[in-house]
């Protein structure tokens, strides 16, 4: 093993809550008469992409709304939290950035997220070089989002690697789907609102330490 890929934002610090206040947010700033509760948020994160989850949602309400202008707002208000709050890392992504320290492997984020909130969250860990990542993807890339494995292929390009020299971190299940078609070994770190999905027989990030040492 030569290297780790966290796969979402909220491998590295749980921020999904934070996504959906800030979806409630706009929604209110538009004059829209919706507010998705945490059991509805679950249910929606089976699929990857905020902009789909607005537009489906648009559908589903029969409204006729600018789906690009409200995920914009969202995706705005999200930063400002994130920049605003003093947002922990997550106990086992931090153990696992500490071995692969350790043991020199090289560390990528392979995120779909806009490259603004990826940022805005770095930030507030002291940046990207400082927890030892030397790639970071984003929706700016401009690739198809997960479960499509076009991120991943990227990054294995990109640090001059092979499927088989990495392990995945994901926190859903399109993610892990991602790794898996790409051909990475992947390990589940479920967030507040994916813990009760169905990740199959995918291990989860406390078995990290087997991994590195194997």
């Amino acid at each position: 093993m030569k290297a780790v890929f966290l796969g979402s934002i909220s491998v590295l610090a749980d921020t999904s809550e934070i996504q959906r206040e800030a979806f409630n947010r706009a929604f209110e700033e538009a004059g829209l008469d919706w507010h998705w509760s945490q059991d509805a948020y679950r249910h929606m994160l089976t699929d990857s992409g905020g902009k789909d989850r607005i537009a489906d949602y648009a559908e589903s309400e029969k409204a006729d709304i600018d789906v690009h202008a409200t995920h914009a707002r969202k995706t705005e208000i999200f930063q400002e939290m994130l920049r605003g709050g003093n947002i922990p890392m997550r106990p086992e992504t931090e153990k696992l950035l500490a071995s692969a320290r350790n043991h020199g492997l090289k560390v990528a984020f392979v995120s779909g997220t806009a490259r603004e909130s990826l940022d805005a969250l770095l930030e507030g860990f002291g940046g990207a070089e400082a927890l030892g990542i030397s790639l970071v993807t984003s929706r700016d890339n401009g690739l198809a989002p997960k479960p499509d494995p076009a991120l991943y292929l990227y990054a294995l390009a990109q640090m001059g690697l092979e499927a088989a020299d990495v392990t995945a971190v994901e926190d859903n299940r399109p993610g892990v789907d991602a790794a898996k078609a790409a051909g990475i070994a992947c390990l589940v770190y479920p967030n507040a609102n994916t813990q009760n999905h169905d990740f199959g027989d995918v291990d989860h990030l406390a078995k990290v330490d087997k991994v590195i040492a194997a």
